[in-house]
């Protein structure tokens, strides 16, 4: 009777298996009906020839023949029909999404960049041209604004809730294909990417293609919780990573892009790198953790404040910084003239320092000199010379020696080359050559000691170990 009651059970289990296994999905029927009026396919055109080859999947190669990166930026629809009449303008396509009854609409800034002419299509097929209120290229976020009535709107999320395994749902025009719906999960938070400074990405495997981009990613709740903006490829195609500018982020930039038409982000007036194994166990950390500043800008917010080269700066403002990609977006999301506290490590030894928080300012270029002065051997396995003049005012650099060769030892495994300045070797700024050669002498060979170089006029620290 047992084993009957048994196998009755077994066949129950296999015949209903298919439907549990179906009611343990989520359904995104209702939030698809509810949000897809509110997302807009668009349009834009430009009047300008380019030189650029297009595909369907965007630009693989610029004007001169450069590699685009394997952060593949642009993946909004670019039609390359229009580029073989040169009396046509260029036309692209992506997406958006409506945040406002008065007409206000997110995008990416990359869709909208550079257009002579932006056109929304809404989901009741209406066609209208858009304003555009403001763009910020270092976030990627574009505001627009269409005249209309009756207009849906999205409802908008915190991103700051998002838990990874999380699933979430984009809607964009893929190829043109208005509305399509892909869905996934949240693969990572915060993820910093190569040149984004300023932006915690959302990453995810949602099936992201051209004309994704400026559409919205959708919680299980049916808010907006992200701006889809970037793919990682190596094919030009879709490759399982996405990424999605947190909607927190994106509406203080469209505050400010709707109140003043830019941005402001805060600046403190560092450089900074990454703590790694050899550096924590130089400076004498129990694991890697946190922002090495490399260089302490001259009349900046940083130096106001007494931070150092050298510091290792593990919070701010009550954020914990794990890696050093972690205090840009905490940075600049600070309105300059806000203070802010800063907790580091100086010479082993833990501090906090308030900082008053100033104002981004453009960036500047600098360029690399190589002079030729007379020469030094250090034990370390590197040959220097006394920096010179216009080495010193076009870096901003106080002292220092300079590599003119790397011979075999300590310095070539550290990965220095020729033209690096040293100016800071084991907590001590080198400001002659007789300073340094003391300084070598007396260094341990039982340990790792950081030493602070300018490379191309970048700041850097590294963990030399003498033989």
């Amino acid at each position: 009777m047992k084993r009957i009651k048994l196998s009755l059970i077994c066949v129950f289990v296999g015949l209903f298996s298919p439907l549990l296994s179906a009611a343990s999905l989520p359904d995104f029927t209702e939030l698809v009906e509810d949000a897809s009026p509110a997302v807009v396919n668009i349009s834009t055109v430009q009047k300008r020839e380019t030189s650029a080859l297009s595909t369907p999947f965007g630009q693989f190669h610029g004007p001169n023949g450069e590699e685009i990166p394997e952060i593949f930026r642009h993946f909004f629809r670019d039609m390359p029909q229009f580029r073989d009449r040169p009396h046509k303008a260029p036309q692209s396509l992506g997406s958006g999404f409506i945040i406002s009854r008065d007409g206000y609409i997110l995008t990416n800034h990359h869709v909208i960049k550079d257009a002579d002419q932006v056109m929304v299509r809404l989901n009741d097929r209406r066609e209208l041209e858009a304003e555009v209120i403001g763009s910020d290229e270092r976030t990627d976020v574009a505001l627009l604004r269409i005249k209309a009535d009756g207009l849906p709107v999205v409802r908008l999320g915190k991103s700051s809730e998002l838990k990874v395994g999380e699933w979430v749902l984009a809607i964009g025009s893929p190829f043109g294909f208005d509305h399509s719906v892909t869905a996934g999960i949240v693969s990572a938070t915060e993820r910093a990417l190569a040149n984004e400074n300023y932006v915690p990405f959302i990453q995810t495997d949602v099936a992201i293609n051209p004309g994704n981009s400026g559409g919205p990613l959708f919680n299980l709740e049916g808010e907006v919780v992200g701006i889809n903006s970037q793919i990682y490829t190596r094919s030009g195609g879709f490759m399982g990573l996405s990424f999605a500018i947190p909607i927190d982020v994106a509406l203080e930039v469209s505050e400010q892009l709707k109140g003043q038409g830019f941005v402001e982000r805060g600046w403190l007036g560092v450089v900074i790198q990454e703590v790694n194994r050899d550096l924590a166990e130089s400076f004498g950390l129990k694991k890697p953790a946190g922002a090495l500043v490399a260089q302490v800008m001259a009349d900046s917010p940083a130096a106001s404040a007494g931070l150092q080269d050298g510091d290792i700066i593990l919070s701010f403002n009550g954020h914990d910084v794990e890696l050093s990609s972690d205090l840009p977006p905490l940075v600049g999301r600070v309105k300059p003239g806000e203070s802010a506290e800063v907790e580091v490590v100086r010479e082993g030894r833990r501090k906090t320092l308030e900082v008053t928080i100033g104002r981004l300012p453009d960036e500047q270029q600098q360029a690399s000199i190589q002079p030729e002065q007379p020469l030094e051997t250090s034990r370390l396995g590197v040959v220097v010379a006394p920096l010179p003049d216009e080495l010193k005012e076009k870096w901003g650099i106080r002292s220092g020696v300079i590599i003119e060769r790397v011979e075999e030892g300590a310095g070539s495994r550290a990965g220095l080359i020729r033209g690096d300045v040293i100016t800071m070797l084991d907590g001590e700024r080198v400001e002659t050559l007789e300073q340094f050669t003391r300084i070598v002498a007396d260094l341990s060979s039982q340990r790792s000691v950081p030493m602070r170089i300018v490379r191309r006029g970048s700041p850097m620290f590294i963990a030399v170990k003498p033989n």
